[in-house]
C-alpha cells in the first residue's frame, strides 16, 4: 500500500531528526503510559466491585424484614412465601441483637447474630469452619468471634468471654445481664466485619435476647444483587404482617455509588490523559508537513492525489497510536494482574497498611482485569490518535508545489 509505504519512510526518517524524533517518542510513551495507569486504574474499581459483589454480600443480607411488632414466630411460613418468588435463592432467620464484650477490662461493642447454618440463605458459613458451625450447636453457650476483634481483646480459640446485653423491658436504666461464652472458632473474612460481628446459634440467641420461640428477623438472597430494591418491596407486599424493610442498597449501597463515580471520574480522565498524549501527535505531524513540503510537492507533480497525501499523514499518526495503544494495553494488563502482589510488597517495603481493615470492606487492594476495558482504552486512543491526524493531513494538502520547490532551492 503506496500510502502506507511512505508514512512508514516518512516516520522512519524522523529518527534522523533529535528534535522530531523526542517529540515523536513523546506521543507514544505518553499514550503507553495512560492506557496502562488507566488500565490498572479501571481493572482495580472492578474489583472494589467484585469483593462488595462476591464478598461483602456474602455476610451482608441483601434483603432482611423485622416484624413491626415483636418477633416472627413462624418463620418458616415466611420462608415458604419468598421463595415462591424466582429471584429468590435462600431464605434464612436471624436474632441480632447489640451487646458489649468484655476481655478483661477491654470492652468492645459488636452485633451479635443468631444464625442457622444449615438454611440456604447463610453466607457467612463460607467463611467459618465445619467443625465451629457444628460447635455453635453445643448446649453449651458457644460463639464465633471476628478474628480482628479477637486480636483486639487477645482472645483465641477456647477461651471465655462476658457479653453485657441489655435487659428487653419497659423499665429504663436496667443493667445489663452479664453472659459467658466459649469461643469455638474465628472468622478471618477481612475488613470491618472482622472487628464489629459475632455468631452464635438460633437457641443461644435466643435465651440471650430473652426470646422464647421465633425469629426477630429474616433475611433473603437474591439472584441480582443490584434488583433488591425491588425484590424487597415486591416479597415484602406479599407477607400477611407489617415489616420493617430493609436491604443492602439502603446500608451499604454507599460503597456501590462510590465505586461508580470513581469509575465515571476514570473514563473522563481516560479521554483528557489520551488528549494530551495526543497533542504531541499533533506537533510531530505539523512538523513533518513543514519538514517535506519539497517532498510533498514532489509527489502532488507526479499525480498524487489529496486523498492519498492525507492517508500518508494518517497512517504516520496511527502508527504511534497503535503502537502506544499495543504496548500500553500489555503493561496495563501485566500490572493489573500483579497489582495486589505489587501492592502487598509496597505496603511491607514501607511498613504501612493503605487499606485499613477497621474502616474498609477489604483489607487488601483488589484487582480484575476484564478484556472490555482493554478493548475500551485502546480503542479511545486508537480513536484520539486518529483525530489528532486530521489537522496536519488537510495542511499537507494545501502545499503549493510550486512555491514549496522554488523554496526548497
Amino acid at each position: 500500500m503506496l500510502s502506507w509505504d511512505i508514512a512508514y519512510r516518512f516516520r522512519k526518517n524522523t529518527a534522523h531528526n533529535g528534535f522530531l524524533s523526542f517529540i515523536s517518542a513523546s506521543s507514544t510513551i505518553g499514550i503507553v503510559l495512560g492506557c496502562a495507569v488507566l488500565i490498572t486504574a479501571l481493572s482495580m474499581m472492578n474489583g472494589f466491585q467484585l469483593a462488595l459483589q462476591n464478598k461483602l454480600l456474602k455476610v451482608v443480607p441483601h434483603v432482611e424484614y423485622q416484624r413491626v411488632d415483636g418477633p416472627f414466630e413462624d418463620w418458616s411460613a415466611i420462608a415458604e412465601l419468598a421463595m415462591q418468588d424466582n429471584a429468590v435463592t435462600g431464605v434464612s432467620p436471624v436474632i441480632q441483637q447489640t451487646a458489649m464484650v468484655q476481655s478483661g477490662q477491654e470492652f468492645k461493642g459488636i452485633m451479635l447474630q443468631g444464625i442457622d447454618p444449615e438454611t440456604s440463605g447463610n453466607g457467612i458459613s463460607d467463611f467459618i469452619k465445619n467443625d465451629a458451625l457444628q460447635a455453635l450447636q453445643q448446649a453449651e453457650p458457644t460463639m464465633v468471634l471476628g478474628a480482628g476483634l479477637a486480636r483486639e481483646l487477645g482472645l483465641s480459640f477456647g477461651d471465655r468471654l462476658t457479653l453485657l446485653i441489655a435487659e428487653q423491658g419497659n423499665r429504663a436504666f436496667q443493667a445489663p445481664k452479664r453472659h459467658q461464652l466459649r469461643i469455638v472458632g474465628l472468622f478471618n473474612f477481612g475488613g470491618e466485619v472482622d472487628h464489629k460481628n459475632a455468631y452464635v446459634s438460633l437457641p443461644t440467641a435466643r435465651r440471650l435476647a430473652g426470646i422464647e420461640r421465633g425469629v426477630t428477623g429474616i433475611q433473603l438472597s437474591v439472584r441480582d444483587v443490584f434488583n433488591a430494591d425491588a425484590v424487597a418491596k415486591r416479597v415484602g407486599n406479599r407477607l400477611p404482617e407489617l415489616v420493617y424493610v430493609n436491604h443492602w442498597m439502603r446500608t451499604h449501597g454507599h460503597l456501590y455509588r462510590d465505586i461508580e463515580l470513581v469509575r465515571t471520574v476514570i473514563y473522563l480522565v481516560l479521554v483528557l490523559v489520551m488528549a494530551v498524549a495526543c497533542f504531541n501527535i499533533v506537533s510531530t505531524l505539523v512538523l513533518t508537513v513543514t519538514k517535506k513540503r519539497a517532498q510533498i510537492a514532489m509527489l502532488k507533480t507526479m499525480g498524487l492525489e489529496d486523498r492519498k497525501i492525507v492517508m500518508i499523514f494518517i497512517w504516520q499518526g496511527l502508527q504511534n497510536g497503535l503502537w502506544g495503544a499495543f504496548l500500553g494495553t500489555i503493561v496495563g494488563a501485566v500490572l493489573a494482574l500483579s497489582l495486589p502482589q505489587l501492592m502487598l510488597w509496597l505496603e511491607q517495603l514501607l511498613s504501612l497498611q493503605m487499606l485499613n481493615d477497621d474502616v474498609y470492606f477489604v483489607s487488601q487492594i483488589p484487582s480484575e482485569l476484564r478484556w472490555q476495558d482493554l478493548a475500551l482504552v485502546a480503542g479511545v486512543a486508537i480513536v484520539m490518535s486518529l483525530l489528532a491526524t486530521i489537522y496536519p493531513a488537510w495542511r499537507a494538502t494545501q502545499v503549493a508545489p510550486a512555491k514549496a520547490l522554488h523554496g526548497s532551492h
